[in-house]
């Protein structure tokens, strides 16, 4: 029996790989480690922390309903929940919403959906058209959706059920469509894969089958959501209007909370379908709504338009002076080809100097900074970044 505790990281699971340090403290844009080194960290959770790292507002709505009510369960109604299932529906094309508290919670739920409706109204159609390269979650079905090279495999038997097309190419979507299709699921932008958008005429496309063969469109907005590519879904710059739409990342702004949201004419799910421990909670919804009004508030947005239009000039120009590849994506979520597999070594390169990348292919780098990042913070990374290519070149 161990009689002393001792704290190390061994006790971790090896999950993934880490860098032999650890953070203590953000704000804003920037992460301090345990040496007290600072660091611009253009990563932040993977496009979690949309407001940065420990924003007031969110931290205040945390602290007020924290010293109220933390859980009282999915059985009960709490005002926060409320209030924030109001807020995104009065702001989309939605009418219910399921919270959890992962995106691939809100994907697994939203699969889940969808076949409920195609065992109630398409004859117990269960098929979800999905695509190549794309990426749903790590739960046994969410990777079984996703597009992931070898994930058919890693946890076989993998769950049936989601054939693959390819993303832009809309005939390969029709190829697979048959009387056990329920739905089509798809992000607007692929991020795992290296931030790939799906382009508007492909999107419109794909809302005109569903139209046609009675289908659902879902769209995983877990990524791009919560005003990540300039508004506050991406789905609302193709002028179309989802069935089913999912959320996570973003929408608490470093606090684990995710959405599942329907409109009503496939909100089937029955008492007992759908459910979580903590789904729905007063305080990572109260988090939520925090995270919702102050994007939704005057000028936030438009500025962080400004963000990503500012950082993508300059790894236009970046681009151009080392003559790497295409800079694409919407926003402030953007990636850069690098031309070569340097990816890892370039992300190690700027952490070493105060910088924080993220390479989700080897090929390319992906930057999701905060969305309320200043003129001058963006500046500073683009330095970092040439700075660090110089070197490596």
């Amino acid at each position: 029996m161990k009689t002393e505790l001792a704290y190390t990281k061994d006790c971790l699971m090896e999950t993934t790989t880490r860098p032999d340090i650890a953070f203590v403290c953000g704000e804003g844009s920037y992460l301090l480690d345990q040496n007290n080194r600072r660091y611009l960290d253009w990563v932040q959770g993977w496009a979690v922390n949309c407001l940065g790292h420990s924003p007031g507002v969110v931290v205040q709505a945390l602290c007020a309903q924290a010293s109220k009510l933390i859980n009282v369960g999915p059985a009960f109604y709490n005002e926060p929940a409320i209030e924030l299932a109001s807020l995104l529906t009065s702001n989309s094309c939605f009418d219910r919403v399921f919270f959890g508290s992962s995106g691939a919670e809100a994907n697994e739920g939203a699969i889940k959906l969808a076949r409920k409706w195609g065992r109630k109204y398409k004859s117990g159609a269960f098929e979800i058209i999905t695509f190549t390269n794309s990426f749903h979650g790590r739960t046994l079905a969410t990777m079984s959706a996703s597009g992931k090279a070898g994930w058919d495999t890693i946890f076989a038997p993998q769950v049936s059920g989601f054939p693959k097309a390819t993303l832009n190419d809309i005939e390969s979507v029709r190829a697979l469509i048959n009387n056990q299709t329920v739905a089509i699921m798809l992000e607007p932008i692929q991020g795992e894969a290296g931030v790939i958008p799906a382009n508007p005429e492909f999107l419109n496309a794909l809302r005109q089958i569903c139209d046609d063969h009675e289908l659902l469109l879902i769209v995983d907005e877990v990524q791009t959501g919560c005003g990540r590519t300039g508004t506050l879904f991406a789905y609302e710059q193709h002028g179309i209007e989802p069935d089913i739409m999912t959320l996570g990342k973003g929408l608490g702004g470093g606090v684990p909370i995710s959405a599942l949201l329907s409109k009503q004419s496939c909100s089937c799910f029955e008492y007992g379908d759908q459910g979580g421990t903590f789904s729905g909670n007063p305080l990572a919804t109260s988090a939520g709504v925090a995270v919702i009004r102050t994007l939704l508030s005057d000028g936030f947005l438009e500025g962080s338009r400004h963000v990503g239009a500012q950082l993508a000039a300059g790894l236009v120009a970046i681009s151009k002076e080392f003559n790497l590849g295409e800079v694409r994506g919407k926003g402030a979520l953007l990636a850069l080809e690098l031309g070569s597999n340097a990816g890892p070594e370039i992300v190690a390169a700027a952490r070493e100097r105060g910088l924080l990348l993220n390479a989700p292919r080897l090929h390319c780098l992906r930057f999701m900074p905060a969305l309320n990042s200043s003129l001058a913070e963006v500046d500073e990374g683009l330095i970092l970044l040439r700075q660090i290519l110089k070197e490596l070149q």
